[in-house]
This record gives C-alpha cells, structure tokens and sequence, in this order.
C-alpha cells in the first residue's frame, strides 16, 4: 500500500503530521456526539479519506490542517446524529452510549483556547461519563455538536458555526439551550471515592445476596436501564425503585450463578464488569449522589462490549 505522505508531493505531506497529532482527540470529539467508539473511530477514517481525496494544491492551501479535519469530522457527526435519531427509534429495548474502560487520562485537550465564561465550561471528565452522555441524547444534533465543540474542547462559536452552518449567534444560543437541559434540577454527584465505596458495597451485597443491604445502598426512586440490543437478554424497560432492582439483580445471581464481578473504571467513573468463563458480558456504570445510587446503566448489546476485549483482564478485588 502506498504511504499517502509520499503521493502526489516532492516531499512529505504537511497534513500528514496534522492527522497523526489530531487523530486522537478527533476520536475524543467524535466519541463524545455518537456515544459510539466504533462510529467514532468510522469517522476519523472518513475524514482522512476526505483530506487525500484534495489535490496536493488544495492540501497545500489549507492553513489549519487540524482545523479542517475537525470541521469535516464535525460535520460527518452532525450528519450522523440526524439518522441515528430514526434508527434508535427501532432498536430493541432502551439505547445507552457504549461504555469505555479506563479514566478519562487519555483525554488531550485543544491548548491555548478558553471559554469565555468558565461557568459554561464542561470539564473533559464530567463529558465523558454515561450520565453526562445519556442527557447529551435528549438535545438535537445542532445542540449537542455546538456544546462538545465549544464548552467541553474549547472552539470558538465562530469555529463551531463552520460545523454547525449557522451564524456564531445562533450556535451560542444552541449551546445556551443545551446547558439549560444539562442543568435541570439534579443533585451534584458525589466525591469519586464515595462512589467507589457505595459501588463496592453494591458488589459485595449482590454477591451475598443480601436485598435489605442492596436496599439500603440504592435511592428509593432509583432507576436501572439495561441495553441488550436485541442480542443479549436485558429488561425491555426500566426498573424503577430500590426493592424492584435489588429484586431483579437477585434474579440475575440466581439465573446465571458462574458470574464474575469485578470493580473497574467506566467512563471515567467507579462501576462494575461481569465475566462469565472469562469474556466480558455486561458493564454497569452508576450515578450516586446523596449518598445513594440512583441510576444504574447496564450494557450487554455484545457490539459494544468490544472495547473491553481490547484492554486486559481488570484486576480482581
């Protein structure tokens, strides 16, 4: 296969270092609007096939090499957030945004740009949990692009308007309104290591089979939704309300007794992984504030589990 830096140039393609240095955090970007590491990393590739798709001319009158790849991966995304929107009204059950391992330390950031106002900033951690992506589903695609952009990687509204295709105004009103739904009234999260505690106690009570302890550590009203897929079983609706979950998650112990469950990083946040003769079968990230858990996330869709047969084997605890 012929090195693309080494086609259609005298010497090495300028762009080529661009795309190497901004391949990663394109995938940060891309990741964050589709809740999907596989589409994220479809798009980096779109947007490389794009740039060599230039004549050498037009690659050379590009300023901003990054600054055009993160345009052209912006746009891709917004085209296809617009269809996901019809395919996830089909999917079987609910969808909820595949998890990655680990902590948000692999996340690198634009250096030398800042949002105006750092009340409207959304640090890379708090964008890169499940709870912080779930709400991201309920804004419109324009919404959720001019938020990432601006408040979470740092671009300008005039930078985001190139994505968008709307006037830098009109993307700070979209990223106004999408802060507004990220600010409905909810209780801050608790410290990291309070959820750590409240998560490792959640195992240690559904190991013994413990309802009144797995009681006392959920929220009376909490929330359980799982993601199947239609490929794995999983409850079509929400499981609303502490007695119900710890119920159900008995059930689980019951029906499937050979499960493994260990306590690893999701998104950044303490949660747990279930292995079943080795092989990663469900990923539970939590929400814990007020020293309750209140909403739990549950994926077994085998698709989006294929990040976690890349990493190694969590450590037990």
């Amino acid at each position: 296969m012929t090195d693309p830096s080494e086609t259609g140039h005298d010497g090495p393609d300028p762009g080529l270092s661009a795309i190497t240095g901004e391949r990663r955090q394109l995938i940060h970007l891309a990741y964050r609007l589709l809740g999907s590491l596989s589409d994220a990393e479809d798009v980096v590739q779109e947007a490389d096939t794009r740039w060599y798709a230039l004549t050498p001319e037009q690659r050379a009158d590009i300023a901003s090499p990054g600054a055009w790849l993160t345009t052209v991966a912006g746009r891709i995304c917004l085209d296809l957030l617009g269809s996901a929107r019809a395919r996830r009204e089909r999917y079987t059950g609910a969808w909820i945004p595949e998890p990655l391992p680990g902590s948000a330390e692999w996340v690198s950031v634009r250096w030398g740009v800042s949002v105006a106002d750092p009340a409207d900033r959304v640090t890379l951690d708090e964008s890169l949990t499940v709870a912080f992506l779930v709400v991201l589903e309920s804004m419109t695609p324009a919404e959720r692009v001019a938020l990432i952009l601006h408040d979470v990687f740092g671009y300008t509204f005039a930078e985001v308007a190139e994505v968008v295709g709307r006037t830098p105004g009109a993307c700070r009103q979209l990223a106004a309104s999408a802060r507004r739904r990220l600010r409905a009234p909810r209780s801050a999260p608790d410290p990291v290591e309070r959820q750590a505690d409240l998560v490792n106690g959640f195992k240690r009570a559904w190991e013994a089979k413990d309802i009144k302890a797995l009681v006392g550590l959920l929220d009376p009203r909490a929330t359980m939704t799982a993601d199947g897929g239609g490929q794995a079983g999983a409850a079509l609706r929400p499981v609303v309300g502490a007695e119900r979950i710890a119920r159900h998650m008995l059930g689980i112990a019951a029906r499937v007794p050979g499960l493994t469950v260990r306590e690893q990083t999701v998104n950044g946040r303490p949660g747990l992984v279930a292995l079943n003769g080795g092989i990663t079968v469900t990923v539970a990230a939590f929400d814990v504030a007020g020293g309750r858990i209140r909403r739990i996330w549950v994926v077994r869709d085998p698709a989006k589990l294929r990040p976690w047969r890349r990493w190694p084997e969590p450590d037990a605890r």
